[in-house]
């Protein structure tokens, strides 16, 4: 039988899961094509604000890439909008084809709402919910100055948070009395104001937009008391609206949002609707967790599987700025039948409150603490009497210890609120696909794929499933101090925003609070990768060569190897390493595999003193860092070469020096396919030929050699140059600490490294991320002879 056309309008997290949930259900049973109105795949929407507060990219939050509607045999087409639907005919119009249906699925989503008040059209008024709106903020705050986000709720908090982070004056206009007022009560969003305003934050509480003035761009905001301010960027975060003109145009019954019943069904029974475009016993959810359990409905009904349809959600809410930990779930609001009970540490600024009515707990606002968040919804949705918990330790039973183990957690508490994935979902999943690795369940459940606090969970759910097979199968951490892997802790480090190794090691609850030798260095690169421009350095956390900026050699003496620019030195260099090597009675002078003098047997004490007398930079070649660039004459002086290799080899030394990688990192530019300098097996290798440039990239001489594999053939010397920087900041972000380009890049895949860096848009940004790394950067040797304090490290004290 020919399988039935189901056509999706709109391409978002609600309409894709559902689409998951389809194929996980009978991947046979539909021909699936998705109308996407914006030119990306599917993203993680709710991680827009980790884009705009510089913990993620954009790359980082799609959640189906290209290959994953091609591999399930989804015909994809973006940048189009469906604009009629012809429901005589089963058709679908859209600005570029007709489409024809037997099911259709309405996941139109939402837009910003915009205040129909007069300067709203103005350049520099933006909504806050694409991957376009944040790029347009980002792009402004580079050229302006102040900024204004109008709403105080969960999305205007992260809008201005993230604002502030790319260095703007933030101020939030926010109508009523304290922030998130839907969500909190007013103590916890009276110390939410405080912890903003200590991060930079400004606010005008109790005020009414009349106004945005401008004449072409906006220039301030005009209230309905008669004050003004002045702003470069309008930012309006005071709700969305649904998505339902389509709908509207058919025919179909809408309210706030498209009508449905209890299987997302519209008046139309090929038609359904399913996300925030959906309205349900007269509620429009704009959370993503209701919306996913929507998506499992509809899925199931669309299969032929019969299940209780949907009954509507008890909604949570998380706040996504460092430092302001808050969670707030059902009814917040005290009445003659709604009764509260607060504790409130003042010491540690913890606040926590419940609601509850008839003996069953409808309400809970969670400040500075969230982690009994998860459990006390669980409680809140299950709507269970409270007869047994004792109330001052806020819903402990008797006895009970503070941590319920996952033994004791029923199969429908949330374990992943993100996604709405619960434990039965997880239970399920490793029993039915076999998982054995966090990894694993977040790749098949989703669980742990946003914001990542529930792996440990996920990890003892693991644990209790498997029992003893889970001990080999568990997921190897980067050292015996954790469990966490690479991966795991990037994104910590960037949703938790730590700035310190120690603080990386206390809040992650590492086994040996101290480090140990694997995972201080580790801990240092990614903290300095992550932050470049405000981690300070660890010295202490840096193995000893790196410390001293100078190789130890086995008879405890160091070597010093000056920098010489593609091999090239001249007489006065030349005449300086001669009188130092003579002057210090150094015992060893050799011509190194990377073309370079090399100066060996130098005592610690004479270190700084050489360095002043050479008077040259440090060649790095004791760090995990750009070592070399190894170059012939090429066609400067030689007959065969068909460029100027040490021009160009000296242009990539000078602007890659002093980078961080997780491993050494060495170049090679042949003038010619000769390749005399053996640019093949170079982490970045350039073959000079006629027409231009061969890069050749992942090759590492050592124990293991391995060939480098070619990228590209380029024209020009700066294209060289930007490919280089893309590949390095590439590897710098996905590289594992100790991970040479050659397994990195068998890791990664030849082919995904390539769509990447060769990308336009990609290789422009991982560009000025690397000149953003490298701004400040400097010759660790005149460090050391600009600081007394640092050259103490070098003084020997003789008995």
């Amino acid at each position: 039988m020919p399988k039935q056309k189901l056509l999706m309008i709109g391409n978002g997290m609600a309409g894709v899961r559902t689409i998951e949930e389809i194929l996980d259900r009978d991947p046979e049973k539909y021909d699936i094509t998705i109308i996407g109105d914006e030119p990306h795949p599917n993203y993680n929407r709710i991680m827009l604000s980790n884009i705009l507060q510089n913990k993620m990219t954009p790359s980082e939050i799609i959640l189906n890439d290209e290959t994953w509607y091609a591999s399930n045999n989804i015909t994809l087409h973006t940048d189009e909008k469906a604009i009629l639907i012809d429901r005589h005919t089963n058709t679908v119009t859209t600005t570029k084809r007709n489409i024809s249906y037997d099911k259709l699925i309405l996941a139109t989503g939402s837009r910003a709402f915009i205040l129909p008040i007069p300067g709203a059209d103005l350049e520099g008024v933006l909504g806050f919910r694409t991957i376009a709106d944040t790029e347009k903020m980002i792009e402004t705050s580079k050229k302006y100055e102040r900024a204004t986000v109008i709403g105080g709720g969960l999305l205007g908090l992260e809008a201005a948070r993230g604002l502030l982070d790319q260095g703007m004056d933030v101020t939030v206009i926010h109508l009523a009395d304290w922030l998130m007022e839907t969500q909190l009560d007013a103590k916890a969003g009276e110390l939410l104001k405080a912890d903003l305003e200590k991060q930079g934050m400004k606010f005008l509480m109790q005020k009414a937009t009349a106004k945005i003035i401008g004449k072409s761009r906006v220039t301030g905001l005009a209230f309905k008391d008669g004050t003004q301010i002045e702003t470069d960027l309008v930012v309006m975060a005071i709700g969305i609206k649904p998505e339902i003109e389509l709908a509207q145009h058919a025919n179909l019954p809408t309210g706030r949002g498209i009508v449905v019943d209890d299987f997302l069904n519209t008046a139309d029974p090929d038609i359904f609707a399913v996300g925030e475009c959906a309205e349900h016993n007269g509620i429009a959810y704009g959370l993503v967790a209701p919306l996913y359990e929507q998506g499992k409905v509809l899925a199931d009904h669309l299969c032929g599987i019969e299940n209780k349809g949907y009954r509507g959600s008890k909604m949570f809410t998380q706040l996504k700025v460092s430092g302001c930990d808050l969670f707030s779930a059902g009814d917040i609001k005290e009445t003659a039948d709604i009764k509260g009970v607060t504790i409130f540490n003042s010491i540690e600024n913890k606040y926590k409150k419940i609601f509850m009515r008839d003996e069953k707990l409808v309400g809970v606002v969670l400040y500075g603490d969230t982690t009994e968040g998860n459990r006390l919804y669980n409680l809140l949705k299950k709507e269970e009497e409270l007869t047994d918990f004792t109330l001052v330790s806020l819903l402990h039973k008797s006895g009970e210890s503070e941590n319920v183990s996952v033994a004791e957690m029923p199969d429908d508490e949330s374990v992943c609120g993100c996604n709405g994935v619960t434990k039965g979902d997880i239970t399920r999943a490793i029993t039915d696909k076999g998982l054995t690795t966090i990894g694993e369940v977040t790749a098949h459940t989703k669980a742990g794929g946003s914001c990542g606090k529930c792996k440990p969970i996920i990890g003892d759910i693991l644990e209790h499933t498997l029992g003893d097979d889970f001990v080999s199968a568990a997921p190897a951490g980067i050292c015996g101090c954790t469990d966490l892997t690479r991966d795991q802790l990037i994104i910590q480090i960037r949703a938790k925003q730590l700035q310190t190794a120690k603080e990386v090691r206390h809040v992650l609850a590492f086994r040996n609070p101290e480090g140990c030798s694997k995972c201080r260095p580790a801990l240092n690169y990614y903290l300095n990768m992550i932050w470049p421009q405000t981690h300070a350095d660890e010295p202490e956390s840096r193995y000893v060569n790196e410390r001293l900026h100078a190789n130890i050699q086995n008879d405890g003496t160091y070597s010093v190897i000056p920098r010489m620019y593609a091999g090239q030195t001249d007489p006065q260099q030349l005449i300086k390493i001669a009188k130092v090597a003579e002057k210090y009675n150094v015992p060893l002078l050799k011509l190194t595999g990377g073309q370079r003098i090399g100066l060996y047997g130098v005592k610690k004490e004479d270190l700084p003193k050489i360095w002043e007398e050479l008077d040259m930079r440090s060649g790095f070649a004791y760090g995990k860092t750009l070592r070399t660039v190894k170059s012939c004459v090429g066609s400067k002086f030689c007959r065969f070469g068909t460029q100027d290799a040490l021009a160009l080899g000296e242009a990539l030394e000078r602007q890659f020096e002093f980078v961080d990688t997780p491993h050494k990192f060495k170049m090679g530019v042949s003038g010619c396919p000769r390749s005399c300098v053996e640019s093949g097996v170079k982490d970045y290798g350039i073959i000079c030929v006629e027409n231009g440039y061969q890069i050749y990239i992942g090759g590492n001489g050592g124990t293991e050699v391995k060939e480098a594999q070619l990228l590209t053939t380029v024209a020009t010397e700066q294209e060289v140059l930007d490919i280089c920087s893309a590949f390095v900041q590439y590897y710098r972000e996905t590289g594992v600490y100790m991970e040479r380009t050659a397994p990195w890049l068998e890791r990664m895949g030849m082919e995904h490294v390539r769509e990447i860096i060769l990308d336009p848009t990609e290789q422009a940004k991982l560009k000025d991320t690397l000149a953003e790394a490298l701004a400040g950067r400097d010759d660790p040797w005149k460090q050391v002879l600009e600081d007394e304090e640092k050259q103490k490290l070098y003084h020997v004290e003789r008995v």
